[in-house]
């Protein structure tokens, strides 16, 4: 770059392939108070951009619950939520999408999206303990979708092997409204002691401004603005547009940044994700109410003749900006030429509020930092709402037009072997769970567990969502997808404490589509308020359409729980003969929208299965009550399958010590919906038989409903004379299906077609 660099003139059809409107246009020239040049167009394109000024979402975000005794950071305040846990320990944790990218090329989509929410946990100082994950794709009777599954699923295991981090939980469902634009939502979980907490604020007029960990390129160049756009058959055009990640980089940035934090070297920190070194540098000077000046050309660069432009978009993975204590910049270098990283002093902190580039000294950029953030300057549109037409003959369910002469036991194994029910041990192997030997409960229960060295707490920790039901009614499905992620820490011993979202929607200029997306926080809200589980924060992630079809409106929560004691930790796997099984809840009617019609019948219809929000919670109240007496054996949540499948994943889902069951609910209502239906808020408990009379008496106490159907022991599942199956057909139908399906099929070659 030479001292002449001369930007390219901004025309009118420049600006709208940026992705800028014309009213856009005139508040930038307003804000200004002139023309922008090539340089600040890119800038608030990509900090205008859907992805990173959620100027579609921010209005509704703000009415979710965001308050908490508990909450040491709210949603929007810092990289992430943080949660008080006692004993001066914080809880660092959020999730976030990185659906386009991976759509394009799974494999380091997927990476880059694990390694950019590691980043966001421990620039707050806190040390990544757990990553999980939510995935969605279409049929995987497509080679397509195989492919991707395969690429995905290698770039998370790969990352996060390689980064040193268990993964321990997560969810993949299958559906064809996800064929073209595959969902990948990474969460990660971080500890961190009070005092040793980090804030991405740069402030104190000044004070050095570094860039460190790994050199620039031209990989990611405006990868806020392609995440903030339809996938179409031009998406494979922008391949540059995908990150390329390295863990092995990011493990040493970890260890850098940490040391840095502790040895209070530093004013603020900031990951460089989506628009890199602009947002770090808007966001943070904005956040400490003052301005940076940085020059571009010492930015390091690995590539040849990148222009300002270029340098100020690139998201090049494994950055951070950093605000320094004056003073301290030889020691901040030190500390990175140990962990053999890049660190360098770009710039200064201003008491002018702006952010300012110059290239040898000439500006090339100049914007007043306030305009670029989130809640700042950026504008903020409140859409068009339409409900859409098609719910009204969706609700309509005959229940005429479904046989009650089945074989039970063949349906049992068929639902069992579906690709949404199956066990995802072809996935969940590939991630190694148990690095930093914390984990107490893995991949397959109702939540993961994890340790905390040096204490008797644990942390349970889920991601839930059932998309096929917030199609079908989104506020509803939503508050299920509350309250079943809420359900699973319960199950588990945890108390919820607060969430993580991340909400998945198609184009939000579509009155439908943007229903879906209120209606969704309209529930979230509803839930969290009853469950008390504030909103931490989390991703809007919109335009998830190919050229066919949206997604279904996938609102995937992230919750937090604690588990006070570590004799608490809870599994849903029956443990003894003779244990009384008990349920907790009632088996209804209903099969709205539920996993059997959906294989059985392939069908998507009816509505969202009744929940009462205010018994849910009295519900889990109880439970938990029950389990810190230590008179629980087992817990597992009835959400997808409905009872048989819980039961029978009761029976077999501890491959060591699998034990068969004896069942007889004695109720009076159609045999697919005692089997397969999806009523809401039932458990299925095991106990001794000595404390049975406890149990029952406390949730009626609490006017839950509770009763023993059955008892364990033997090397079959019976149910109500109904289903009879030996465990062994059982197990091979739950344990091969992914297998089958993804191995003994070929994948798509990475060249095909979105």
């Amino acid at each position: 770059m030479s001292a002449a660099y001369k930007q390219p003139e901004v025309s009118l059809e420049m600006v709208k392939s940026h992705g800028l409107n014309d009213e856009e246009y005139d508040l930038i020239k307003k804000i200004l108070g002139r023309e922008p040049n090539y340089t600040e167009l890119g800038i608030y394109s990509v900090m205008w951009s859907e992805h990173c000024s959620y100027k579609n979402s921010i209005a509704l975000l703000k009415t979710l619950p965001r308050d908490g005794d508990c909450l040491l950071a709210k949603a929007g305040e810092e990289n992430a939520g943080a949660v008080d846990i006692g004993d001066g320990l914080a809880v660092v944790f959020k999730i976030e999408s990185h659906n386009h990218p991976s759509a394009i090329e799974p494999y380091e989509g997927a990476a880059t999206g694990v390694g950019g929410i590691l980043r966001d946990i421990f620039t707050m100082g806190a040390r990544p303990i757990a990553a999980l994950n939510s995935l969605r794709f279409g049929s995987p009777d497509n080679p397509r979708v195989r492919y991707l599954v395969d690429g995905v699923v290698r770039g998370i295991g790969n990352y996060g092997n390689c980064f040193g981090v268990p993964t321990v939980a997560g969810e993949v469902y299958f559906d064809e409204s996800y064929t073209g634009n595959p969902l990948i939502n990474a969460m990660a979980v971080g500890i961190v002691k009070h005092n040793e907490m980090a804030s991405a604020t740069s402030e104190g007029n000044g004070n050095p401004i570094m860039i460190v960990g790994s050199k620039t390129g031209r990989d990611g160049n405006h990868g806020a603005t392609f995440a903030s756009e339809e996938i179409s058959e031009k998406s494979q055009e922008k391949r540059p547009s995908v990150q390329i990640g390295d863990p092995f980089t990011e493990k040493l940035l970890l260890e850098a940044t940490l040391e840095i934090i502790r040895e209070d070297l530093i004013v603020g920190i900031q990951d460089m994700g989506a628009a890199g070194i602009t947002c770090s540098c808007s966001e943070m000077s904005a956040k400490g109410e003052s301005g940076i000046e940085i020059d571009i050309d010492k930015v390091p660069v690995r590539e040849e003749k990148m222009v300002p432009y270029e340098i100020l978009l690139s998201e090049s993975q494994e950055r951070m900006l950093v605000c320094v204590k004056k003073g301290n910049e030889q020691r901040v270098t030190e500390i990175f030429d140990k962990w053999g990283l890049d660190s360098t002093l770009i710039g200064h902190v201003t008491d002018d509020k702006m952010f300012t580039v110059k290239l040898h000294g000439e500006i090339v950029s100049r914007i007043p930092s306030e305009s670029l953030v989130l809640g700042g300057g950026a504008p903020v549109y409140h859409r068009e709402t339409k409900r859409p037409a098609y719910l009204d003959d969706l609700h309509k369910l005959d229940f005429g037009s479904l046989p009650l002469d089945r074989n039970w036991n063949a349906t049992l194994l068929t639902m069992l072997a579906s690709p949404n029910i199956c066990q995802k041990g072809w996935v969940f192997d590939q991630y190694d769970s148990m690095v930093r030997t914390n984990t107490a409960v893995g991949p397959g229960s109702d939540a993961a567990v994890i340790r905390l060295r040096k204490t008797r707490k644990a942390l349970a920790m889920s991601t839930d969502c059932n998309g096929r039901y917030c199609y079908s009614n989104p506020r509803a499905g939503t508050r299920s997808a509350v309250a079943e992620s809420a359900r699973n820490v319960v199950c588990s011993g945890g108390q919820p404490v607060a969430i993580t979202n991340c909400l998945n929607f198609g184009n939000p200029y579509k009155p439908e589509i943007y229903y879906g997306f209120s209606e969704a926080i309209g529930g979230m809200s509803e839930a969290c308020l009853v469950f008390n589980t504030p909103v931490t924060g989390g991703n809007v992630s919109f335009y998830n359409e190919d050229p066919e079809r949206a997604v279904f409106p996938t609102p995937t929560i992230g919750m937090l729980g604690v588990i006070e004691d570590i004799d608490h930790i809870t599994t849903q796997w029956f443990k003894d003969a003779g244990d009384v099984i008990l349920l907790v809840g009632s088996n209804t009617k209903e099969l709205g929208v539920s996993e059997y019609l959906h294989t059985i019948y392939k069908q998507t219809r009816g509505d969202v299965p009744a929940l009462d929000l205010e018994f849910e919670k009295r519900m889990q109240d109880s439970l938990l009550t029950l389990i810190r007496k230590g008179v629980i054996k087992s817990a597992h949540d009835c959400t997808e399958g409905g009872l048989s499948v819980a039961l029978a994943e009761c029976c077999i889902s501890n491959a060591d010590n699998t034990t068969g069951a004896n069942v007889n609910t004695a109720d009076d209502i159609r045999a697919d919906a005692l089997l397969f239906g999806e009523s809401q808020s039932r458990i299925i408990l095991s106990c001794r038989e000595a404390d049975t009379a406890t149990i029952i008496e406390l949730f009626k106490n609490n006017s839950v409903s509770c009763r023993k159907i059955g008892a364990v022991g033997g090397d079959r599942l019976k149910i109500d004379g109904l289903v009879d199956l030996p465990l062994e057909k059982i197990a091979g139908a739950y344990f091969n299906a992914m297998h089958e399906f993804m191995d003994a099929r070929p994948v798509e070659p990475a060249t095909g077609a979105v």
